[in-house]
């Protein structure tokens, strides 16, 4: 079966990569020659446990393709992906220009029947102006090409990527006709020999689900920081009450772990739009809009520990800082708490260096030369009057305190994870302020 992805970004490429490695003759579409040139020489834009390896041996087997001329990838093609970015506007909606304009190329070049599947995260509704945009340009042709539209959105976790794709917990499917129906269903046949789920429905609903599964994790997310928060008024443990409520099989313990907030490209984004999307049908997402409001002020708990510990004096304070990626296993900056947070204090005179294992270029390029970098997470230490922990890398759960001894200045760490033992970290003769737990 042959298949055109277009699009490789992070959903595409991985896509794209994933489905040759079940065998399907896959082409990868991308209007950026640079990136193109690379995929072609087997080097890989993002960061991505197992992607490099994967897509070196389906180039290799020649399953895996790419190019940038969209008319290459359309030939012969069954299913044609669009997965190309939707990053939220100014008022919060997704822009669907890069979307819509893929579906215009289809239908200048499409030469036979096609499933067209928007991959992207897009708003209930987008399918019918997917399909519209195809139509007119086969109108423009005077084609009278049959094709139908379909949703099947991406639940993949940046740093689990391949493992989500290859063993789906489900695969969603938006259909509108017998026929695209029976198309997916082939595509994904390697999937269901192995029992995976999947769920067929109507196309708004699948559009929605993805909406809706983001939206429901980003909820348990603020509401365990805000419980945090409270946890620490009281003189409570939030560990404890994660783990108390957690056992409740009707709520589980996924997701209830506090700490400075969410970011990356989905949940930010996914809230935004779905509050939007209802303000449309002048409708209010109350939840979800105090979601959005517990999750920015979170994401500066730590600089307000941080300027209570000190009394106010933060100025010229030196900073360090381990984890800048939004979460581990990814080089994603996209809405991270470290930015929010690196921008207060450098406003309030701080000096800041920080280490991460995988977003340094990513924040350079972000950030320049607004803080220093290091090689790794002992240089950081160097002077330093406190460690602020943003991303639960590995590498900093088992960290060498005597070594943190002897650079650091001041031997004070704030954890946004709590990913380390306070009660180990006072007996070595540090302060330890976590979040949500007691002091």
């Amino acid at each position: 079966m042959k298949i055109t992805v277009v699009g490789t970004g992070y959903v595409g490429l991985v896509t794209g990569t994933c489905f040759a490695e079940t065998g399907m003759d896959v082409t990868c579409v991308d209007i950026d020659k640079e990136k193109i040139d690379k995929l072609n020489n087997g080097i890989v834009p993002i960061y991505e446990p197992g992607l490099n390896r994967l897509l070196e041996r389906n180039i290799g087997k020649k399953r895996l393709h790419f190019t940038t001329d969209i008319s290459t990838g359309l030939k012969d093609c069954e299913v044609v992906f669009i997965a190309v970015g939707t990053p939220p506007d100014e008022d919060g909606s997704a822009d669907l220009q890069y979307v819509l304009n893929v579906a215009k190329n289809i239908g200048e070049y499409m030469e036979d029947y096609l499933v067209v599947v928007t991959k992207s995260t897009v708003p209930v509704g987008t399918a019918k102006k997917v399909k519209a945009a195809v139509r007119d340009s086969l109108d423009k042709r005077g084609a009278g090409i049959q094709f139908d539209v379909a949703s099947n959105p991406e639940f993949l976790k940046e740093g689990a990527a391949i493992n989500d794709f290859m063993k789906p917990d489900r695969i969603v499917i938006g259909i509108e006709s017998e026929k695209a129906e029976e198309k997916m269903r082939r595509l994904y046949k390697p999937f269901l020999l192995n029992g995976h789920p999947i769920v067929f429905m109507d196309i708004p609903s699948a559009e929605m689900t993805k909406y809706a599964a983001n939206s429901m994790l980003a909820t348990r997310i603020s509401f365990m920081n805000d419980i945090a928060n409270l946890c620490e008024l009281v003189g409570a443990d939030v560990n404890l009450v994660r783990k108390g409520i957690g056992s409740d099989p009707r709520i589980g313990n996924k997701f209830l772990y506090p700490g400075i907030g969410y970011g990356g490209s989905c949940f930010p984004k996914d809230v935004k739009a779905l509050i939007k999307t209802a303000k449309q049908f002048n409708y209010t997402m109350q939840v979800l809009e105090s979601v959005e409001e517990v999750n920015k002020e979170q994401k500066l708990l730590l600089y307000r520990k941080l300027d209570k510990h000190y009394d106010g004096n933060l100025s010229g304070k030196n900073i360090a800082i381990w984890g800048l990626s939004f979460k581990p296993e990814t080089d994603d900056m996209r809405e991270a708490p470290s930015l929010a947070l690196i921008d207060k204090l450098i406003q309030n005179g701080c000096k800041v260096k920080a280490y991460d294992p995988q977003a340094v270029p990513e924040a350079k390029r972000i950030m320049g030369d607004k803080i220093e970098y290091s090689q790794d997470q002992y240089e950081a230490l160097i002077d330093a009057d406190c460690l602020l922990i943003l991303t639960e890398w590995q590498e900093f759960r088992f960290p060498n305190f005597k070594v943190m001894q002897k650079l650091m200045k001041d031997h004070v760490i704030f954890d946004g994870r709590n990913i380390l033992d306070p009660q180990e970290i006072k007996e070595m003769g540090f302060q330890y302020r976590g979040i949500g737990l007691r002091e």
